[in-house]
């Protein structure tokens, strides 16, 4: 699509796909054109008056709230507890000698870490995950039997109870900063909080989980097997390897907008209200950007993908996912001996979502160093 029709109308689902690196990035970048404001009034939910779906200038304003819990400088303090629940997760599973590494260790790690920065209580972290993966789709079972709006209903209900115990009972969470904070003198309204809180659960965890899963995956396939003996010879690639897995395995694979300006893109003209899908999997796979696109290269450099987006709604979280790939494959790398699939001839199911793009289960087994 890139070479023959990288700009394309879909005429049954009536939206332009885009693929080439440098119209993905204008589709993510430009606001003024490309917005992220969907839904016409009184069909909000509280995931769409959070900021992910507004624009400047209320786009800045809310996403200051909470920007300097996730500045490099804040995250980098998250490190040794990082490393802490990482390390938890693992004892659990030296005695068995085996895991799923989804299940076991890519979801919890990141759900225990947000649900912490968040402030909510330990026992209720396992129904965070489930609400989280029935709010984007990723799961067929539990409450993911339930639409999505029921599951925002219950996450309200869930939040709603959280906000007015924090409004009376600050403390040093980011639900307190968010329900405490001002935007032009005056508070966030209780819908705005809640999708902050929405916001934050879903994209706290979600995106973190596949690039944990993702990196697991490519180093346990049979191509992969050189590339995890390096990364044991020099755990110092393994930040860059992170990268690779966000370049080669975007874990957001795609992201929508609505034009709200006629415009051109490419030779094809996008009349005003129309959806654009902007293929960011496709754009990290350019052949005019990376050279053996194809190619897992942990040494890659420059590696200027875009797996975070672009512009101004860029991941807010992206140094903490970062840096909770980069502890989740060091600790696993630096305990474990013989990391192998226990599987290997089984194809992981994939997760079916346009969006989201990682695996449901990765069984591995391994012998343990301690």
């Amino acid at each position: 699509m890139r070479a023959s029709a990288p700009v394309y109308f879909d005429p049954q689902r009536e939206i332009w796909n885009v693929f080439r690196y440098s119209d993905v990035k204008r589709v993510l970048s430009d606001f003024h054109v490309f917005s992220s404001k969907f839904g016409e009034p009184g069909s909000e939910t509280p995931i769409t008056n959070s900021m992910i779906s507004a624009d400047p200038p209320l786009h800045t304003r809310l996403r200051s709230i909470v920007s300097k819990a996730f500045t490099p400088n804040s995250v980098a303090k998250l490190e040794p507890r990082i490393t802490g629940i990482a390390n938890q997760l693992l004892d659990e599973a030296v005695p068995r000698g085996a895991m799923d590494v989804i299940g076991d260790f890519a979801e919890p790690l990141p759900v225990t870490v947000i649900a912490e920065l968040l402030g909510i209580p330990v026992e209720d972290r396992r129904k965070f995950k489930e609400w989280s993966d029935s709010t984007v789709g990723v799961t067929n079972t539990g409450y993911g039997q339930t639409s999505r709006r029921d599951t925002q209903h219950e996450l309200a209900e869930y939040f709603s109870e959280v906000l007015r115990d924090r409004g009376s009972n600050p403390g040093n969470d980011l639900i307190s900063s968010i329900v405490t904070s001002k935007v032009d003198t005056q508070r966030l309204t209780h819908e705005e909080a809640l999708g902050f809180c929405l916001l934050l659960l879903v994209a706290g965890n979600e995106t973190t989980t596949n690039l944990i899963g993702n990196a697991i995956r490519i180093l346990t396939e049979k191509n992969g097997e050189q590339t995890l003996s390096r990364l044991r010879r020099d755990p110092s690639l393994i930040p860059s390897a992170v990268e690779e897995v966000l370049r080669y395995e975007s874990p957001v694979q795609s992201m929508f907008r609505i034009t709200v300006v006629d415009t051109e893109l490419g030779d094809k003209k996008i009349s005003a209200g129309q959806t654009v899908l902007s293929w960011i999997g496709s754009a990290n796979r350019d052949e005019s950007v990376f050279p053996s696109p194809d190619d897992f290269n942990v040494e890659r450099k420059p590696n200027p993908h875009i797996a975070f987006g672009h512009g101004i709604h860029m991941c807010l979280g992206a140094s903490l996912a970062r840096l909770e790939a980069k502890v989740a494959l060091t600790t696993l790398i630096g305990r474990f001996d013989q990391l192998q699939r226990q599987n290997p001839d089984q194809t992981p199911e994939p997760i079916k979502n346009i969006i989201i793009h990682g695996v449901r289960h990765l069984p591995i087994v391994f012998s343990s160093k301690r």
